[in-house]
């Protein structure tokens, strides 16, 4: 059995404006309270692998950029612990977004178990 790839490496990560741009155009949603998953699929990606990442968290909802910063710390390693749920089933070069959309400020614990549950929620609904 093949063991999981616990890395972020740089190509994973979502920079491209365009494909951003595509995301909140295009892009489907799936969530599961207090996440949100947005999703396109994409023609390729440098450097390999079969998808991209980006997080972020409302400036609305955390004023200080500490604050935001460390939502969006727990959010990349949450994703990097369980990314192995998403590369199993995916075979196309898929971009996604993730946010985080409450004021309330979870646990890393509750992150990661809503985290969990939104990635079997979208391998659910795109039937993979």
């Amino acid at each position: 059995m093949k063991q999981p790839d616990y890395t972020y490496p740089k190509h994973e990560k979502l920079k491209s404006k365009t494909t951003i741009d595509r995301l909140f155009t295009e892009g489907k949603t799936v969530a599961k309270y207090p996440l949100r998953l947005v999703y396109v699929p994409i023609t390729h990606i440098k450097g390999g692998g079969t998808l991209q990442m980006g997080v972020s968290v409302s400036k609305k909802h955390f004023k200080k950029a500490v604050d935001r910063n460390y939502f969006k710390r727990v959010l990349r390693e949450t994703y990097r612990l369980n990314k192995h749920i998403l590369t199993d089933k995916i075979t196309e070069p898929t971009a996604f977004m993730f946010f985080y959309q409450t004021k309330d400020r979870l646990t890393y614990e509750q992150i990661n178990t809503k985290t969990i549950q939104l990635f079997e929620k979208f391998i659910a609904q795109e039937g993979l």
